[in-house]
This record gives C-alpha cells, sequence and structure tokens, in this order.
C-alpha cells in the first residue's frame, strides 16, 4: 500500500482507518451497498474535499492537481468534474424540523422547566397558555401545521395525549425510533460532526476539540446494563443544560454580525463482548 507520492501511509493511521471502516462496511453490506458503488462515491468525495480543503491561493485548481492530490486518474476526474452529482439531493427536512421543535420545547422557558424538561402543553392554543400549537408554529414560521406534527409524532410515539387532553414529551423521544430516513439523517450529522472533531484534532489544529471517552473491559452483562442506563441518564442531563444554554445565546445573538457558526454535541454508548484471546502463564487482563 503507498500514498499518492509514493511514500507508506502511517502505519498507526492505516490500523485506524481499518478499525473506524468496519462498522460502516457491516452498515453497507447490510444494505446492500457494493463495492463498485462505493469506490465511485469516494471519487466524488475525493475530488469535492480537494477542491474545497485543499486550495493553492491566487490559482485555479486543475484537473492535473486533483489526480496528484487524491490519486484519481485524470479521465476521471474530468469526467466527475463537469456532470451532474446523482446524489445531491435535499436533506430530510423531517428530521430537521422534529429536533428543532423539540429543542425548542425543552429550551424556551415558557415551554420547560428550571431543569430543561419538557412541560405537558395544550394541544391548541388558549387564553395565551404555552401550547403545542404555538410551539410549532413558532419553529416552522406557518411552513407546517401543529396537527399534521402531532399526528406523525404520536404514530412515532415520541409524544402522547394525557386524558386532560394535555401534549407530554416522551424522554425516549431525543431519537428517531421508525422512519429510517430520520434516523438516517441523525446517523449522517451526529458522525460527521465527530468524525470531523477528531480529524481537526488529529491533524493538530487548535484549539482542539473535546472528545474524550471512558472504557473499561472484563465486564459482566447486568454491569453493562446497569452503566448504560447510567450514562444515559446522566448524559441527558448534561444534554438538556447545553440545549437550554445554546438556546439563550442563539436568541442573543440572533440577527447580529458574525453570527454564522453552528455547534454540535452529542454521547454516545457502545459495548460488546470482548474475544477471547489465549493468555500466557502469569499475563493479566487490563
Amino acid at each position: 500500500m503507498s500514498a499518492v507520492n509514493g511514500t507508506s501511509p502511517s502505519q498507526a493511521l492505516t490500523v485506524v482507518l481499518s478499525k473506524l471502516l468496519r462498522p460502516l462496511v457491516r452498515l453497507l453490506i447490510h444494505y446492500q451497498i457494493t463495492y463498485p458503488f462505493i469506490s465511485q462515491l469516494l471519487k466524488s468525495i475525493y475530488l469535492q474535499v480537494a477542491t474545497e480543503s485543499f486550495p493553492v491561493e491566487g490559482k485555479r485548481i486543475t484537473d492535473s492537481r486533483l489526480s496528484l492530490l487524491t490519486g484519481v486518474h485524470r479521465k476521471d476526474v474530468r469526467r466527475l468534474r463537469h456532470e451532474d452529482d446523482p446524489l445531491a439531493v435535499a436533506e430530510s427536512k423531517t428530521g430537521s424540523l422534529s429536533a428543532q421543535v423539540i429543542a425548542s420545547w425543552l429550551s424556551f422557558p415558557e415551554y420547560s422547566d428550571n431543569e430543561g424538561n419538557a412541560k405537558p402543553l395544550h394541544r391548541l392554543v388558549a387564553n395565551g397558555e404555552p401550547s403545542f400549537e404555538s410551539l410549532v408554529e413558532r419553529v416552522s414560521k406557518q411552513d407546517l401545521r401543529s396537527r399534521s406534527l402531532l399526528d406523525e409524532w404520536m404514530r412515532k410515539k415520541i409524544v402522547f395525549i394525557d386524558n386532560k387532553g394535555m401534549v407530554h414529551l416522551e424522554k425516549e423521544a431525543f431519537l428517531p425510533v421508525e422512519n429510517f430516513d430520520d434516523k438516517a439523517y441523525f446517523f449522517g450529522h451526529n458522525i460527521h460532526d465527530h468524525i470531523a472533531a477528531s480529524t481537526h484534532n488529529l491533524m493538530g489544529k487548535t484549539p482542539a476539540y473535546f472528545d474524550r471517552s471512558v472504557y473499561y473491559n472484563n465486564l459482566r452483562t447486568d454491569s453493562i446494563n446497569e452503566l448504560q442506563a447510567f450514562s444515559e441518564q446522566q448524559a441527558m442531563l448534561v444534554i438538556k443544560k447545553i440545549n437550554r444554554k445554546a438556546h439563550q445565546l442563539q436568541r442573543k445573538d440572533s440577527g447580529k454580525k458574525g453570527a454564522n457558526h453552528r455547534f454540535r454535541f452529542g454521547s454516545y454508548f457502545y459495548s460488546e463482548e470482548q474475544q477471547q484471546k489465549t493468555r500466557h502463564k502469569g499475563e493479566k487482563n487490563e
């Protein structure tokens, strides 16, 4: 294996890439996305990233330079640069809008308590009290009827209505559980930003982004279950606080010069059964 300039890539980076790609390839095979398809897609992405992130100041980026940077054959560079991207489709607006409405429900003081928990809401506007209808209209700017979103959320069990007609947000509503397009939307955005933050740090750029995790092994299943429940509980407390703070700052920055940045903060939990390794006498586990 060799890089474009003839030098071998870092062995440490090669090992990391192999590990990083394994779950992604598992996903691709599961959905019958083949290597030839990914190979063509990668060519396009290599060219896009090289064009956007590695320009030469004052010079037009040429097919030859792109071929040199990426290793993509010049005839493919020429073809791909002058044809429409077949995958350039609009992102799921449903997933984005759902996330915005939930974030607002957990952030605006009239819709949430001091702990960042969503208050039960009247379904429709009445006597000026906070309602699900006013919340959706506030976020969607009249682009979506609240009844349509309420029906869809009830179908997905994101909300429920009690015997007094109040709309409640389910605790499990922070992740889409049924619609594949919604799940794919969040998958793409969450994983992209986590990898982007780690890439920024690995390339030595400053200031570094926060990127920490906790790792333990040699645990029993019941301990893993306890840790998962505890981790989710603690992570949700932090996420609610950050969500509320971000919403306050967004409202303060609205309309001001330089208000053109975005951020994402996330949390994850993963566990799997360890592969059994043969140990030599006297050798201990981690």
